[in-house]
């Protein structure tokens, strides 16, 4: 918002006096009295705007993000990452919002703007918005004669300079010149650079696919990060579009599916109208491996295909070789969002759920989730008074005040109006599996769970998003368990209730750092302690990530004794697999099937896996300018 100051510039002072002096005989007059005027004089300045409150001078208008979606030719971007899958294969892996056509809460081809490739309508929009193609010009101009350029900035990893070399021709074709920026994960993920800092004007990346669509913190309006609010949210775009907003909020505070799928629905739709983003495609999951290696099991649904590296093994190795093509720039993945960077953690600390066939179950770190069904959780009834902290209707979280509106514990909308309202909170009690053990022999403890919950909830960490946080009302650690129980906000209808809440951080060796110091700290960055199958002895940066087994693993001996993440190129990947010096080639490494691998496959030296994966390719639009 435009904001204005006005300096009064005081005490100018005009004194106007007029004298009339005759000659010869005329008389004289009395010399008039002296009139004085005071004016004020007032001046506009305007004053600095808040970074990224300006519009930006050309993606801010609605019919220039509809001819880029109108010009994307989405098929053929696929077919330059997946040339071996069949047509039929690829369209149905096209995006239309950024929920996947075969999902449950995807709103339906008949209630969002489908922007189906047609060059033509988005020349014709682009000329609507004042940019024109001269004659004889490649690129189009303004009646300033500025030209259609823009910065396109990306990841250096084969896949996206594949497509994304497709795509930028795609744009010349209508017009619109991209200047491809391909910058390396470490900057374009970094806490304080690239994405975070909302430092593109398009911007090419993939959200990892989970089994809930969640979105929050990526599509409501007070999910937009600025200096001012410390960077915290996801809505890098700056998109802010109120029923969207709170419909995305209505679509992850409750539990009842039908109105999770209308919540939803409203989104798509509004997402598809304003063009904030241009989906691109549901991502394959392509992994190629060594023949014989066995217990490998990439799965639909589950967010890290390492979920269960300890099984995995050769006849005869000691010791896995995975290929990544890109570098971690660091291991703490509460700041640090890269999927090799998760991957990597993933080793030396699993996830406290595995998500297999879109299906939640507890991993092999944690006891049984804590559903309504199994009464692991309770939805309580409870009364609630002015002053204390609920979420209203719109899934925001507030102070109970007269005029606000919530859903009672009948589901109905009441606004209200003093007293007291009877409302749901959910109450869950999580708990860590018996004999989980750091790598140094100490057990893990309900210590290192309140960590966890302290450091997440710390702004000065470097977390950008502190929503589980405000949503929680309280947060008991066990005594009698390795555990806690969360008590949310009243309100609170989270469908992922049951999906444990807080990371494991240890409490006897970081305890006493204070949070705004981790992010540098080598024990946290670096050098993480295990209580995975797993722990990390050696980072050689550029080259390799060296670890053994964690003899102290809840889980008994892995199948293989040691484990190394070696660095390689994109070029070399293949060829290094082909040969033998690496046994595992991942998704985020290849950028699909190639004839090389379809050939080895056929001859018996390796085996691929493709899966329909949850991942998902975007080009997010930058609304605004610093």
């Amino acid at each position: 918002m435009l904001r204005k100051r006005l300096l009064a510039l005081l005490g100018l002072l005009v004194i106007a006096s007029m004298t009339l002096v005759a000659c010869g005989g005329t008389d004289v007059p009395a010399a008039p009295s002296v009139e004085t005027v005071e004016v004020i004089v007032t001046e506009v300045v305007e004053v600095e705007r808040e970074a990224f409150t300006t519009p930006h001078p050309i993606l801010s208008d609605l019919k220039v993000r509809q001819a880029l979606a109108y010009c994307t030719n989405k098929s053929d971007l696929l077919k330059s990452v997946y040339p071996l899958i069949s047509d039929e294969a690829r369209a149905g892996l096209v995006m239309d919002t950024f929920i996947p056509k075969s999902h449950w809460a995807y709103a339906g081809d008949e209630n969002v703007t489908i922007y189906s490739y047609d060059p033509d309508k988005g020349r014709a929009l682009l000329d609507e918005a004042g940019w024109t193609l001269a004659e004889g010009a490649d690129f189009r101009t303004n009646a300033d004669g500025d030209e259609l350029s823009l910065k396109f900035t990306t990841t250096s990893a084969t896949f996206r300079q594949t497509w994304a070399a497709i795509w930028e021709q795609q744009m010349a074709e209508c017009g619109i010149r991209i200047v491809r920026l391909h910058a390396p994960a470490s900057w374009w993920f970094g806490d304080t650079t690239g994405i975070a800092r909302r430092d593109y004007e398009l911007g090419a990346f993939a959200w990892v696919g989970q089994a809930d669509p969640g979105g929050q913190t990526l599509y409501a309006c007070d999910q937009i990060p600025f200096p001012t609010n410390g960077w915290e949210g996801q809505n890098a775009m700056g998109w802010c579009n109120e029923a969207a907003s709170t419909n995305i909020k209505l679509a992850n505070n409750t539990l009842v599916q039908d109105e999770r799928i209308a919540a939803y629905t409203v989104v798509q739709q509004e997402f598809t109208k304003d063009v904030p983003s241009i989906p691109l495609f549901n991502r394959t999951e392509t992994f190629a491996t060594a023949a014989d290696l066995t217990g490998f099991a990439p799965t639909p649904g589950q967010e890290y295909y390492n979920y269960n590296v300890q099984e995995w093994a050769r006849p005869g190795q000691d010791t896995i070789i995975l290929g990544f093509t890109q570098e971690p720039a660091s291991l703490f993945t509460l700041v640090e969002d890269a999927f090799v960077a998760n991957i990597a953690y993933q080793i030396v600390r699993p996830a406290q759920e595995w998500h297999l066939n879109y299906e939640f179950t507890n991993s092999p770190i944690t006891k049984e989730l804590p559903t309504l069904e199994n009464g692991g959780t309770t939805n309580n009834d409870v009364e609630v008074s002015e002053g204390t902290k609920v979420v209203d209707v719109n899934g925001d979280v507030v102070e109970l005040a007269p005029g606000v509106t919530v859903k009672n514990a009948a589901g109905e909308e009441v606004e209200f109006t003093g007293g007291t309202v009877t409302m749901k909170q959910l109450v869950s009690r999580f708990e860590i599996a018996d004999g989980v053990t750091w790598e140094d022999g100490t057990p893990v403890s309900s210590a290192d769970l309140e960590l966890g919950y302290k450091i997440a909830c710390d702004p000065e960490s470097g977390a950008t998003s502190f929503i589980t946080c405000d949503k929680t009302a309280n947060v008991e650690f066990l005594t009698d368990a390795v555990g806690y129980i969360q008590t949310w906000v009243p309100g609170v209808q989270d469908p992922l209730y049951f999906v444990p809440v807080w990371p494991i951080y240890p409490n006897h060796q970081l305890g006493d750092v204070p949070a705004a110091e981790w992010a540098t700290n080598p024990l946290v960055a670096e050098t993480p302690l295990s209580y995975g199958p797993y722990k990390l002895v050696e980072w050689v940066k550029g080259e390799k990530m060296v670890f053994a087994a964690n003899e102290h693993w809840v889980g008994g001996a892995p199948a293989t004794p040691n484990f190394v993440i070696q660095f390689v190129t994109p070029e070399s990947a293949e060829s290094l697999l082909l040969g033998g010096e690496v046994d595992i080639l991942a998704s985020e490494s290849l950028a699909g099937l190639t004839q090389a691998l379809v050939d080895a496959e056929a001859a018996g030296a390796i085996k691929t896996y493709t899966e329909a994966g949850g991942t998902w390719e975007h080009i997010d639009i930058q609304l605004f300018i610093r």
